[in-house]
């Protein structure tokens, strides 16, 4: 693990592990902070199809991200961080259950799950299924205030589905795939995702929830999110929380006011131009938040996690728009330096930033350059909540934490389910192979049926930039 100047991170360097252990335990805590035995909060946000390359911790030179760029200059970013998805619902079951979201039969958006048709079809079967455990359900049963706000995308027809059913105390926000970032009241009788396109722009009209009930809202939806998740903090400043902050920002609709387009008013192009503005927005709740953990003193007791769900939704060219990729938009993102996109296995779909910020606890301005997933923040949270990780979680992710705190080899992926694996210095995939896991492969994907029955592709490390291989067989333990 090497700081930004490129010098070496020793052990001996690393913050006192075991004053940081005693922390966990309750025994001691960070003698500025209220509350001797408080256990840490945790905060992760979430970014939804945000490119590789759009915040200036990850090289965007066009538009600032003051506020992500700080968490970077403060904790831990990772080069090399992927997501078991490239879209939407299936990454954040994944993220929220700590397991490969094909185990549970839930690797597409919920009306097209293999659960889902495995019910038959039936609509209120179109969700998260209900034998997951989510990190809410853990964090909650151990005394956590849990607290979600922004999109669920993770079912909304039946009510078991709901937020509050899955762990989470508090639900702000809305249940499908994405919102009108203007308009708060739902068309009569709207489905979980319905765009209308009454002046030509696609947009989701669904209702905004406040725990189960329909609400208005009034305003710029992100900066809504970022006042809730200010509030949620502000009202459980006095006891652990866990708070999902899961923007559905930059995602389509490309919608911003006038406020934010102006900071980059210098970008020609105008669908990057609205892009950037909507991640300034985001970037201004990230600030938000940060500044109201440093109010309360709530800084060094405190976990903040920052990614994507997936790749940006980069544009596409006239070859891949006649391929039939399910992802036909443009949001004018950008995943440079990798290629691929949103809905692609390529690097650009499934590698993401990630920051983890933990003041007085984890190392400061440091890179970690070994490959890491999305999986591995489920345990991670665990262990920060002293929550034991027990066989019958059978998690897919491992703590980041010993890896951050030491010098410790690259982690190790556990056995893949499927028929696409990654062995040796080649990549290998199948074109009627979904490549379940995660693994690196090109372009060939059951969700692209214009390119099934193509001959396998064969990848060097070098052909892709940066790539990296994580190996099955985590512990060396086949799965």
């Amino acid at each position: 693990m090497t700081a930004p100047n490129g010098r070496t991170i020793s052990r001996t360097k690393i913050l006192g592990v075991v004053g940081l252990l005693l922390v966990w335990a309750g025994i001691a805590a960070p003698q500025d902070e209220p509350g001797s035995q408080a256990r840490p909060n945790i905060v992760v946000i979430l970014a939804d199809d945000l490119g590789y390359g759009d915040t200036g911790a990850y090289g965007c030179e066009d538009f600032a991200t003051p506020h992500i760029d700080s968490m970077a200059r403060n904790g831990v970013r990772f080069t090399d961080a992927y997501v078991s998805a490239p879209y939407c619902s299936p990454s954040r079951a994944g993220l929220l259950t700590g397991r490969y979201q094909q185990r549970f039969g839930h690797e597409f958006n919920p009306q097209s799950t293999p659960h889902f048709l495995a019910q038959g079809g039936d609509p209120s079967k179109a969700g998260l299924p209900l034998s997951e455990t989510t990190l809410a359900d853990r964090l909650k049963a151990s005394g956590y205030a849990t607290g979600i706000v922004g999109k669920w995308h993770l079912g909304s027809k039946d009510e078991s589905f709901h937020p509050r059913k899955r762990g989470f105390e508090e639900f702000f926000g809305i249940l499908g795939g994405g919102h009108d970032y203007f308009e708060s009241e739902a068309l009569e009788t709207a489905p979980e995702h319905l765009w209308t396109e009454p002046d030509g722009i696609a947009r989701y009209r669904i209702w905004i929830q406040r725990n189960g009930r329909p609400v208005a809202h009034p305003g710029y939806l992100t900066d809504g999110f970022s006042r809730e998740a200010e509030s949620f903090i502000r009202r459980h400043a006095d006891r652990p929380f866990f708070l999902y902050l899961a923007y559905n920002a930059p995602h389509t609709p490309l919608q911003a006011p006038e406020d934010y387009l102006e900071r980059v008013a210098d970008i020609q192009n105008e669908r990057r131009r609205t892009y950037a503005a909507m991640v300034t927005a985001v970037d201004e709740g990230v600030g938000r938040v940060l500044s109201c953990l440093r109010e309360l003193r709530l800084e060094k007791r405190t976990l903040v996690v920052f990614l994507s769900d997936n790749g940006g939704l980069t544009p596409l060219d006239a070859a891949r728009r006649s391929e039939g990729t399910p992802c036909r938009g443009s949001s004018a993102a950008s995943n440079a330096p990798h290629s691929g996109r949103k809905c692609d296995l390529w690097e650009g779909g499934i590698r993401v930033p990630m920051l983890f910020q933990w003041r007085g606890q984890l190392p400061e301005g440091v890179l970690y350059e070994k490959p890491v997933i999305q999986l591995d923040i489920f345990p991670t949270a665990l262990e920060v909540a002293g929550v034991p990780v027990t066989p019958a979680d059978n998690l897919d992710g491992t703590s980041l934490l010993p890896y951050l705190l030491s010098e410790r080899g690259p982690i190790l992926m556990k056995r893949c389910t499927g028929d696409s694996e990654s062995s040796g210095p080649f990549g290998v995939v199948t074109g009627n192979s979904p490549g379940r896991g995660g693994t690196r492969m090109g372009p060939t994907s059951s969700m692209c049926p214009g390119i099934q029955g193509r001959q396998p592709l064969l990848l060097e490390p070098h052909q892709e930039p940066a790539m990296s291989y994580r190996k099955c067989g985590r512990s060396g333990t086949p799965r």
